[in-house]
């Protein structure tokens, strides 16, 4: 495991979704931390995962966060909590790109 990762020279690497690229700061045994670009007007769908508690710290932007049946819209140092087992979807409604740490706890 590296001590230090200068996220600024890393590349972005597209993920499963358009609209969507991340950059791995962290993967272990029981979780994972990603800085995740999100550009704008794209939506990650509504998906669950079983096994994981997924969070997201809001960096820039004005994410809309929909855990379960309640959406919030995002600000600059929000922190969401994606409990398992609960769907949950990201979406960047607006022109400029947001940008996200994104990490899971196993369970």
């Amino acid at each position: 495991m590296e001590n230090l990762k200068n996220t600024n020279s890393m590349d972005w690497v597209s993920g499963k979704v358009k609209g969507f690229q991340g950059k791995n700061l962290i993967e272990m045994k029981n979780g994972s931390l990603k800085k995740v670009k999100v550009d704008s007007f794209s939506t990650y769908p509504s998906h669950l995962h079983p096994n994981k508690t997924e969070y997201i710290y809001v960096l820039e932007g004005k994410p809309k966060i929909t855990i379960g049946d309640k959406i919030y819209n995002g600000n600059k140092g929000d922190f969401f909590t994606l409990p398992n087992s609960i769907k949950h979807s990201i979406e960047n409604p607006f022109d400029s790109e947001c940008i996200l740490l994104i990490g899971a706890i196993n369970i």
